[in-house]
């Protein structure tokens, strides 16, 4: 369907990316209640099984929850997690073309997607500025940030750290249960 076009140009886009040296890793983050646990992270299992988690057991987990899902004739949602490392500093802008405000909008324009977030996201509301903040560093190979609640972009530009953006996908509403609704005649 309408998804067909942005998968091609996607991968081609990688390749070129990837030309320049900047790495694009995504990945299912979450499937329904299960989560992957950072500490198990390995990229290498994202292809190596049918929901693409970084993490074995939480792929068998999701496998699982999914199965329950199909059998009460149900559905779920989840949220896909994307890492881009290697970007340079500076791609975007301040005001009007924005690099979290341009993947915002290339992700919520997928019919699916309810939720986007970078970096730290939902989760800064929570968090005090001292928190919250990208502490900078230097060393002999230059300046860094010892954290990366940013996400990588800072004033709507990259900021040479990993990026770091996730989308929240719906449960999809054609599922085989009776619901509620109206035709024509009310």
């Amino acid at each position: 369907r309408e998804t067909i076009g942005r998968v091609a140009a996607g991968a081609v886009a990688m390749k070129l990316l990837e030309v320049c040296g900047v790495k694009i890793c995504a990945y299912s983050k979450a499937i329904g209640p299960v989560s992957i646990n950072p500490a198990h992270f390995n990229a290498e299992d994202i292809f190596n099984n049918p929901v693409y988690m970084p993490d074995m057991q939480a792929a068998a987990e999701a496998e699982a929850f999914i199965a329950a899902q199909m059998a009460k004739q149900d559905s779920c949602g989840g949220i896909i997690e994307c890492r881009v490392d290697h970007m340079p500093a500076g791609i975007g802008e301040t005001v009007f073309e924005k690099l979290d405000a341009n993947l915002a909008k290339a992700m919520m324009s997928i019919g699916a997607v309810k939720g986007f977030e970078i970096g730290d996201g939902f989760q800064a509301a929570k968090a005090s500025g001292s928190q919250n903040n990208d502490a900078f560093s230097s060393n002999s190979d230059g300046i860094y940030k010892e954290t990366n609640h940013s996400g990588g972009v800072l004033g709507g530009m990259s900021d040479g750290s990993t990026i770091v953006l996730r989308a929240a996908i719906k449960p999809t509403p054609s599922i085989s249960q009776p619901q509620d609704t109206v035709d024509k005649d009310g």
